[in-house]
């Protein structure tokens, strides 16, 4: 059953996924919120794990940088191993001034400068959207924790390091809710193969003002956007979510 970038057994991913970039971050979500946990892969040192969240069976691994990476594993776990649903969790920056550091953003839908997108559209534009469905659970979930979050068009680029300067202004001008690197990829997967995806992010840092997170501050926000997202699999599955008084 093996792929050529995952070594699990058949049956040993959930039907969710949830997918930070570092798989030393899966590896941390697995320890913290999860219950009965086992590692299911550990290809190339992107570790994945499957456990339990109040009841709910839930996978955890990492996908890497940048929207090739992103786009193998979502499609392995797709078509080898039968996982429905993948989400997102990672950091993004911000353009906007209503967007800060800490703040938790739900991508709605991922514009991005890579052309993948086209390649499996025909050469076509494809409007790379996140499930509705999913992203209905994530805001539901965040208003009950009392975590406050904005929901919008995020924007997947190819290059960490972008040499053309007048990107983050043009951003801000279409109203760009994040900037990440990998939405856009994980939203056509999901399209092609037929699955549901989602991105959902915290903001570690402001492209215009300057402004970043210490590493104990996007450790707490952290916290606040895994709360948001594995709620949201709770509201999924239909049991009841738990609310902060």
């Amino acid at each position: 059953m093996a792929t050529p970038h995952i070594n699990a057994e058949p049956g040993d991913f959930a039907d969710t996924v949830l997918m930070p970039g570092d798989p030393l971050r899966a590896k941390y979500i697995a320890e913290t919120y999860l219950e009965n946990v086992r590692q299911v892969n550990d290809v190339r040192g992107m570790l994945g794990f499957t456990g339990t969240y109040q009841g709910v069976d839930v996978s955890v691994m990492g996908h890497g940088m940048g929207i090739p990476s992103v786009s193998i594993y979502a499609k392995e776990l797709i078509t080898d191993y039968g996982v429905k649903s993948i989400i997102r969790v990672g950091s993004c920056g911000a353009v906007r001034d209503d967007v800060n550091v800490r703040d938790v953003v739900i991508g709605l839908g991922a514009s991005t400068d890579s052309k993948v997108n086209r390649m499996r559209f025909n050469d076509h534009d494809f409007a790379a959207l996140g499930d509705f469905e999913w992203a209905s659970h994530a805001v539901a979930a965040a208003k009950a924790q009392n975590v406050p979050v904005k929901v919008g068009n995020i924007f997947s680029a190819d290059l960490f390091y972008n040499p053309q300067e007048h990107m983050a202004e043009l951003m801000k001008r279409f109203n760009i809710v994040g900037v990440e690197m990998e939405a856009a990829g994980l939203y056509g997967v999901a399209a092609e193969f037929g699955a549901r995806a989602l991105t959902i992010c915290t903001v570690s840092d402001h492209i215009l003002k300057g402004d970043s997170l210490s590493s104990a501050d996007r450790q707490n926000t952290f916290n606040d956007m895994m709360t948001v997202a594995l709620e949201a699999v709770l509201r999924d599955k239909g049991v009841h979510a738990t609310e902060k008084a």
